[in-house]
């Protein structure tokens, strides 16, 4: 088995649920907006965000701004609030310094999840990146995983692992891809999906898992 591994990035590189309440606070500060459309943008935007959001935004409250500056804002917005932790940045650069290959198979608007990975320093910790939205398809589709392993240079027929908190879409992309999986658990494990070949708390135990695959 080569040594690839796939993480996802949100709730498992990088906190967003912290950075999308920072970040919401601030926009709705930044326009004046009602504590009514601030519980909106919670609840329409708790597991995804797109321009397209914004476009319900401004119709449902009646805005004056675009659309399409509302959605840059909250982007640079969650860019500047998103964090990763410095243990997770030393774990993955542990990895690689051991000759692992690391990609980034993440569900997302591309220019949003490409904000984060450059403003927490992941964009130079991984060898390639796929987001949903390059392709306009969503993690547990296969085609993600392909595109990942082509921009890592490698290939899914030789193995590998992917680490995520999403049962179905990580832990279920992942077997779908030939790839050994780690879940970090939280959620709720959905009825007849394929258990992960390890269960964590933390990615960093994820990372020690891997750590411990390298052969000396």
């Amino acid at each position: 088995m080569t040594r690839l591994a796939f993480f996802d990035l949100d709730n498992t590189l990088v906190d967003r649920r912290a950075a999308l309440s920072d970040a919401l606070t601030a926009l709705c500060r930044s326009r004046g907006l009602s504590l009514e459309a601030d519980q909106w943008l919670r609840a329409e935007l708790a597991d995804r965000a797109t321009d397209e959001d914004f476009a319900r935004l401004r119709d449902t409250f009646g805005l004056d701004a675009p659309a399409a500056d509302l959605w840059q804002e909250y982007v640079d917005l969650m860019a500047a609030t998103v964090t990763c932790r410095a243990d997770v940045l030393e774990g993955l650069a542990r990895l690689r310094a051991t000759g692992w290959t690391i990609g980034i198979v993440t569900n997302g608007a591309s220019d949003i999840q490409r904000a984060k990975l450059a403003a927490t320093g992941l964009a130079d910790l991984v060898d390639g990146v796929a987001v949903s939205g390059d392709l306009e398809i969503r993690k547990p589709d296969l085609r993600l995983f392909e595109l990942a392993a082509s921009r890592c240079g490698v290939s899914l027929a030789d193995g590998g692992w992917m680490v995520g908190d999403n049962a179905a879409g990580d832990i279920g992309g992942g077997h779908q891809a030939g790839l050994r999986t780690i879940w970090l658990r939280g959620r709720p494990w959905p009825d007849g999906l394929l258990h992960a070949h390890h269960v964590v708390d933390d990615v960093t135990d994820a990372i020690i898992i891997l750590l411990n695959e390298t052969p000396e």
